[in-house]
């Protein structure tokens, strides 16, 4: 682009979803991956400090085709991807809660992956960046 567009977008500000139990599926992620959840009244969620991400991560913002099989169920029209510290005690910590772990897991330069489907049934990505 040659010339510089005014008012573009910086970054991800924030992941909202619908769900019929907000604060049992905020639990359930705070138990379970150790979120830190408050309670904004009629919400409930947390905040990232990006001086709290890994040095070698980043927040990623991507289209797919509506016949994607990437997210699971197409019913499902976006998928979160949350950054672990560690992929292996993250994924025990979903099978140890009773949570459904995808068998799959990938590996790149970029990092390791891993999935997950909380209790409404989103599939979640987990992604541990290299320590590099």
């Amino acid at each position: 682009m040659s010339k510089e567009l005014k008012g573009r977008v910086l970054g991800v500000g924030g992941v909202f979803f619908r769900s019929p139990d907000p604060a049992r599926l905020a639990g359930w992620y705070k138990d379970t991956l150790g979120l830190e959840i408050e309670n904004w009244g009629a919400t409930h969620g947390t905040s990232f400090s990006p001086d709290a991400m890994p040095a070698n991560s980043f927040t990623v913002w991507s289209t797919f085709a509506s016949d994607t099989e990437y997210f699971g169920d197409r019913r499902q029209s976006f998928m979160i991807n949350l950054v672990v510290d560690d992929l292996d005690a993250a994924l025990a910590n979903v099978r140890a809660a009773g949570g459904d772990v995808i068998p799959d897991k990938e590996e790149h330069d970029f990092g390791r992956f891993g999935w997950i489907v909380d209790p409404d049934g989103n599939r979640v990505e987990l992604w541990e960046p290299p320590e590099k």
